[in-house]
């Protein structure tokens, strides 16, 4: 296969998956910009969630059903628990607790955004990955070597390398 033939199958592949891709890369680009904000109320709004947990939990069973990470009692009382997020009801087991929810869209985004191997969603993160591994080595097919646009590019690729290994070792 000639120089010239693998450089246009590429561009016409690039072009492409990219077209196909084009929603998903979106829906990738906004909910990591929002992931970056995750420790933090941004978009947030609260909820009260009341769970029925069994009666005369510790502290720490508690912390563990509600799946409350640094778990701490504030407060406690004959009857009731008192933490940060909320009271939990010794003899009826009743917790009542404030959440902090994402939109529902966004919420949506940002668990398809982290799906792990146990989600089937899974997969979906693979294919765009290798998706976007593909547009990487796509890229430098798009301009024939001996031109100076090729040239330009592989100029702005090493600089985007080293911005990377800056930031990744700082």
């Amino acid at each position: 296969m000639a120089a010239s033939s693998l450089n246009e199958k590429m561009r016409t592949y690039h072009r492409y998956l990219g077209f196909f891709l084009a929603g998903i890369m979106a829906m990738y680009a906004i909910s990591g910009v929002v992931l970056i904000f995750r420790d933090t109320d941004f978009l947030k709004s609260e909820k009260q969630v009341e769970k029925q947990l069994k009666p005369n939990l510790s502290g720490e069973e508690v912390g563990k059903e509600l799946r409350i990470r640094d778990f701490k009692v504030t407060s406690e009382t004959a009857d009731q628990l008192i933490f940060e997020r909320g009271t939990y009801n010794k003899q009826t087991g009743n917790a009542v607790i404030t959440v902090k929810e994402l939109p529902y869209v966004m919420d949506k985004m940002t668990h398809l955004h982290k799906a792990n191997t146990k989600q089937p969603l899974f997969y979906l993160n693979i294919f765009f990955g290798l998706s976007l591994l593909f547009f990487v080595v796509s890229s430098f097919y798009m301009f024939l070597p001996h031109t100076s646009v090729f040239k330009k590019g592989l100029y702005f690729a090493g600089a985007g390398l080293l911005l990377t290994l800056i930031l990744l070792f700082i």
